[in-house]
């Protein structure tokens, strides 16, 4: 790996960043004794932890393909994502946690001034982490550098919500507003630990994208050599950076197969450019007429399903 890699710098900063961040949170809790402030907190312990993971998930991932992964390591994107969508509902369930315990054992809350100040600063931190994380992770089109960059201005909003609601108190003496605050809190990152994990789900399942597809379909309907008869079992999955590509093509029956090998791979090409990740395109050509005839050997080979319910 490079060491001028844009994702790579932008997740070690994120990292460095991330403990600076929970520093100050952390002494925004001892000096308040804020069950909000504590949820804040607590929510920057399990992302701190969740950028290490990322950390090292994006390292594997831009392994090469070896003897073991022929595909390569890309897809461990889609479980670092996911886990770090599990590591945002934990922390909103601890969150709601503390909430409910603040509220049976009673809420003190104190020196408030210097906690509102230390979260403003951590506020104002994740904002310029979490933008400029999210800015690189869209250029280069890295879903792990995105949902670091989505995650940290989660913590945006939650000291957003903690300095709301110490403000509210420190002006109506209504204590049990950052125990409302906590719940609110709580609900949100949890639906973006969703969104993360709804995301890695998909990705595992190679659920079809539609933006690629629709590309791909574009190049299929509009953009065939005279001598392909037409397309079809068009199957597509992305991992990480490159997207896996399977079809079939028609040729004409009397065709060579130079010329039908030279007039796939020209339709190959044109797939490619209509992409903006990188492509394997894997084509099987077939000759019109005797479609049918030349697949009849393959009937009966899958025992359990036929071969149009794979393809």
């Amino acid at each position: 790996m490079k060491l001028k890699d844009p994702v790579r710098k932008a997740l070690l900063i994120s990292l460095v960043v991330s403990a600076v961040s929970l520093s100050v949170k952390i002494g925004a809790f001892v000096i308040t004794n804020s069950t909000a402030a504590l949820s804040d907190a607590a929510e920057s312990v399990v992302h701190f932890f969740a950028v290490m993971f990322v950390v090292y998930g994006y390292y594997l991932s831009r392994k090469p393909a070896d003897e073991e992964h022929r595909y390569g390591h890309e897809r461990v994107e889609f479980l670092s994502v996911g886990a770090e969508g599990a590591i945002i509902l934990v922390a909103g369930i601890t969150i709601i946690y503390h909430a409910l315990e603040s509220a049976v054992t009673g809420i003190e809350i104190s020196n408030m001034d210097t906690g509102i100040f230390l979260l403003i600063i951590a506020a104002l931190i994740n904002l310029v982490l979490g933008s400029y994380v999210l800015r690189v992770g869209r250029k280069h089109n890295n879903m792990i550098a995105m949902s670091n960059g989505k995650h940290t201005l989660t913590d945006v909003w939650t000291s957003g919500g903690v300095v709301t609601a110490l403000i509210l108190i420190h002006y109506t003496g209504w204590l049990f507003i950052d125990v409302v605050v906590s719940f609110l809190m709580a609900f949100y990152i949890m639906y973006e630990g969703y969104k993360l994990l709804r995301f890695s789900v998909q990705g595992l399942m190679d659920t079809r994208n539609p933006g690629i597809d629709k590309a791909l379909v574009h190049v299929l309907d509009n953009h065939l050599p005279d001598t392909i008869k037409g397309w079809h079992h068009l199957r597509h999955r992305t991992s990480g950076h490159t997207t896996w590509v399977e079809l079939h093509l028609v040729f004409d029956d009397e065709i060579n197969l130079k010329k039908a090998h030279d007039h796939a791979t020209l339709v190959e090409r044109r797939m490619i450019d209509a992409l903006k990740t990188d492509a394997v395109i894997t084509i099987h050509l077939e000759p019109d007429k005797a479609h049918d005839e030349s697949h009849s050997i393959l009937d009966g080979a899958n025992k359990e399903k036929g071969l149009d319910e794979f393809v």
